[in-house]
């Protein structure tokens, strides 16, 4: 199958192949049944939602393509990995998303080549072998992967946290750890099995962090015979300084202080040389532990690599003020797929920013089909702010204008978390259980999922 990535022709114009033009399999797809536009979207997260909402009342036929069948509220799935909510409360089913949406169709399926000459899509899946999706518009927003900055061998050991099931691994590990814990008789191993080392101290690495340690001290109290999980020690290494790097100085260190209340250990400018079965290696030092996970870097999908554009040191195309790819006006980039500088600064990967931005592109789009015309206002982000929960009743919470830290930004990023959840059901589920954890302390989603031997 093609996977041809050349420079198309303006939108409308003939792409039929001359006898002298080499004819693509992505050429021989069928005419589309009307007239209307078809706009494919690749991704199902912030971005890609953003822009299927923003394009519900267009005349165009929209197709959202993703491998997954699920939207992830990627804020909260570090609570599915320390046991707080269940993978239900912090996902929702895209086609229950897009039920309403009657010019939406949703496909699950893997995108294995772009051809922008041809305007088409090639996919994969299950049940449906190879496919070639027509398109006269096409937004890329497949959002981000771990990053391991060249040691992709410390996956094996050191999980990140990407998906549901990686979160639902995680919680496995950590429970797992207490539970062997509990059983070994080797003070060492015991001590190795409740260390728990989180390589990234950025939002991620910190709230990980500080759920682990409230886990350890309240939920997981009085449940063991053995072992005291209050004596758990948790390690947050990072490269940096300081953590929270994008954060205010004045913020970073508060958050440090409560992250060291909470008992978490913190090592700034700790570079990571080697992760294996026994923790980690840093300087020449080994550090002893049974789980290590990652809360780093990231890189940008693999479909990316297809387009051969310019793009940023992490890997990010850079786009236009409109965000679409240089010298293809009908291909936008929405999220952690592009790279645009604001203000001087490029813009960070964050959902608001992804939301944003898909929202402009699929406004963008219905506008053009409309008018005709192409709008001519550039892209625009509007910073909300940052927020980081460093544990129970506390938050850092960043503004242009304000940095507050405490109860109250614990108590606005719990309310705007909840806005954000993608279904009524996802909010009053989340609302619920933070409520009864709230008060008690305990967390309802600590299971292990049974792992069967070969001979049952």
């Amino acid at each position: 199958m093609s996977d041809i990535v050349s420079r198309s022709p303006p939108l409308g114009a003939d792409d039929t192949p001359t006898d002298a033009q080499p004819r693509s399999e992505a050429a021989a797809v069928a005419a589309h049944p009307d007239d209307k536009p078809r706009i494919v979207i690749v991704g199902g997260g912030f971005g890609g939602i953003a822009a299927a909402r923003a394009l519900r009342k267009s005349n165009g036929e929209v197709a959202l393509i993703d491998r997954r069948n699920h939207h992830i509220f990627q804020p909260l799935l570090y609570q599915v990995a320390t046991a707080v909510l269940s993978p239900s409360e912090v996902a929702a089913p895209i086609r229950q998303l897009a039920r309403k949406q009657k010019n939406l169709s949703v496909m699950l399926a893997e995108v294995t080549g772009l051809d922008l000459k041809f305007h088409s899509v090639t996919i994969s899946g299950d049940g449906i072998g190879t496919r070639i999706v027509p398109f006269d518009y096409l937004i890329l927003a497949p959002g981000m992967q771990a990053s391991y900055f060249g040691h992709d061998e410390f996956a094996e050991y050191a999980p990140s946290l990407k998906t549901i099931a990686d979160g639902e691994a995680i919680r496995a590990k950590i429970l797992s750890a207490y539970e062997k814990a509990e059983l070994t008789e080797d003070p060492a191993e015991r001590a190795r099995l409740m260390t728990f080392v989180l390589v990234g101290a950025g939002p991620t690495g910190v709230e990980l962090a500080a759920s682990i340690a409230q886990m350890a001290t309240l939920t997981l109290r009085s449940n063991f015979r053995h072992i005291d999980p209050s004596k758990t020690l948790i390690l947050l290494l990072d490269g940096a300084k300081r953590i929270l790097p994008s954060f205010a100085e004045s913020l970073s260190h508060k958050a440090a202080k409560r992250l060291k209340q909470l008992g978490v250990e913190i090592r700034t400018e700790a570079m990571v040389e080697k992760v294996d079965d026994r923790g980690v290696i840093i300087a020449g030092k080994r550090l002893e532990s049974a789980t290590v996970l990652w809360t780093a870097g990231v890189a940008p999908s693999p479909i990316l690599k297809l387009l051969s554009a310019e793009t940023d040191r992490v890997g990010r195309v850079c786009v236009t003020p409109f965000l679409t790819l240089p010298n293809h006006e009908a291909v936008f980039l929405v999220g952690d797929a592009a790279t645009l500088a604001q203000s001087g600064r490029p813009l960070p990967g964050v959902a608001q920013v992804a939301i944003q931005e898909g929202r402009y592109v699929g406004r963008f789009i219905d506008a053009q089909i409309r008018t005709g015309r192409a709008p001519t206002r550039p892209f625009r982000y509007f910073d909300k702010g940052n927020m980081a929960v460093v544990g129970k009743n506390f938050a850092v919470l960043e503004t242009r204008r304000l940095r507050l830290s405490g109860f109250t930004s614990w108590f606005v990023w719990a309310f705007v978390h909840l806005l954000f959840l993608p279904q009524l059901q996802n909010r009053m589920r989340v609302e619920t259980q933070w409520l009864w954890s709230y008060i008690s302390g305990q967390r309802s989603s600590r299971l292990i999922p049974e792992v069967r031997s070969g001979h049952e």
